[in-house]
């Protein structure tokens, strides 16, 4: 009798696997493909959009080979994971002090009251119903998104990489912490003592390996590079699952955890020729977590809602240039003299889409969005992520002007 019941529950495990690795599948696909498409094609759109498409299309609302269930939602969250700690790996510390730091925080203080300006009025005239987290929303940038894009082009180490690096890491670290004080259900006061909290743990974490990598430890983590214990990538997951989980437990955003174990790892594994775990670090992170990402992002974006209600999406997508990234073009003025290369810098500055995924998914959950403002705040980004690298870099691609070339450009090319 016992034997009997359990023939059910088997099948129905066995239904869920299938389901599973069929979605996972054809993700992996989708993933390995798009790179080719890309290529063959000679397509200069960011792989991104394309990943982005592809989920939408065989997501649940078209073809639906890709179902989304919490297997598939573990997954993504460990993808939305590994881009914010490939983005803090990434994260060049001068970025963040001298010009290019203070610019960064002025420009996203300005975007940020901005944000909140304009989002007030769209609130007192009942177009929106969550005014913190619109707002909050409006100031982000897709930093990981844009980092591969900025490294292939070998602009990471050039001056206008550096700006952008620094601009960046705020319109990514300043809405997580932004979403941690505002959108919080918990008091004001005790989120910030969580937060505080939370640093300090991030801090004894960042000064404890140098204590603790004595000779013969590091000798066993070389050994491990060649061998199948592969130990420093291990402790790699290991200090990014206790950060993210440490997080969550505080009651904070993932990303935030995420982010900070990235910018961790790099003290002691700086990227370079001879740092042997990055190439492996970002092989898991871009070879499938990341594609993994933004393939369910398309799988779980509302279409329907969003045709529907297309003028929504046209306003968001206007105010994430206006707010996010106009400021820039004035602030950075003297920083990025030539007119050109500051459009583009400007276009790359407001385009943004991982965040606003973590946003939304918060606030619809809590039901302090509106699932169509949601939707069309989402699909806004994906069209930044499609329109704006592509246009920036049509800009920056055309004859410079003699009085730019007077000036003296930012080394845009690699």
């Amino acid at each position: 009798m016992h034997a009997l019941s359990l023939g059910p529950t088997l099948a129905a495990a066995d239904t869920e696997l299938a389901t599973n690795v069929g979605s996972l599948l054809v993700i992996a696909i989708i993933a390995a493909s798009v790179p080719l498409i890309v290529g063959l094609f000679r397509l200069k759109v960011a792989e991104v959009v394309l990943l982005l498409g592809f989920g939408v299309v065989f997501g649940p609302q078209f073809l639906g080979l890709i179902t989304i269930n919490d297997t598939i939602n573990t997954f993504n969250e460990l993808g939305l994971g590994m881009l914010f700690f490939l983005a803090g790996f990434e994260l060049e510390a001068h970025a963040l002090t001298g010009t290019s730091g203070r610019l960064a925080v002025l420009g996203w203080a300005t975007s940020l009251a901005l944000a909140f300006a304009i989002t007030w009025g769209l609130w007192a005239a009942g177009y929106v119903t969550d005014l913190a987290g619109i707002a909050i929303a409006l100031t982000s940038t897709a930093l990981g998104t844009l980092l591969p894009v900025i490294r292939d082009r070998g602009l990471v180490h050039s001056q206008f990489g550096t700006f952008f690096m620094g601009a960046g890491a705020l319109g990514e670290f300043g809405p997580i912490l932004a979403i941690a004080l505002l959108l919080s259900s918990r008091s004001l006061l005790f989120t910030i003592i969580t937060l505080v909290v939370f640093a300090l743990v991030a801090f004894v974490i960042w000064r404890s390996p140098g204590r603790l990598m004595t000779d013969s430890v590091s000798a066993i983590m070389a050994r491990g590079h060649q061998t199948s214990s592969q130990t420093a990538v291990r402790w790699t997951v290991v200090l990014l699952l206790f950060l993210l989980g440490l997080a969550a437990v505080f009651g904070l955003d993932a990303v935030l955890g995420a982010f900070v174990a990235g910018v961790v790892l790099r003290r002691y594994a700086p990227p370079g020729e001879g740092n042997k775990l990055a190439p492996k670090i970002e092989a898991i992170g871009f070879g499938f977590f990341v594609p993994l990402f933004f393939v369910v992002s398309g799988a779980k974006l509302d279409v329907a809602s969003i045709a529907a209600n297309p003028g929504r999406l046209v306003v968001f997508f206007v105010l994430l240039l206006l707010v996010r990234g106009i400021p820039q073009y004035f602030l950075y003025r003297s920083a990025i003299p030539a007119n050109r290369e500051r459009w583009q810098f400007t276009l790359y500055v407001a385009t943004a889409l991982p965040i606003l995924v973590a946003i939304t998914s918060l606030e619809v959950a809590q039901g302090a969005m509106l699932p169509q403002n949601a939707a069309a705040l989402v699909g806004a980004g994906a069209l930044t992520v499609l329109v704006f690298p592509l246009l920036g870099d049509a800009i920056n691609a055309a004859p410079t002007t003699a009085d730019e070339t007077q000036h003296g450009s930012v080394e845009t090319s690699g």
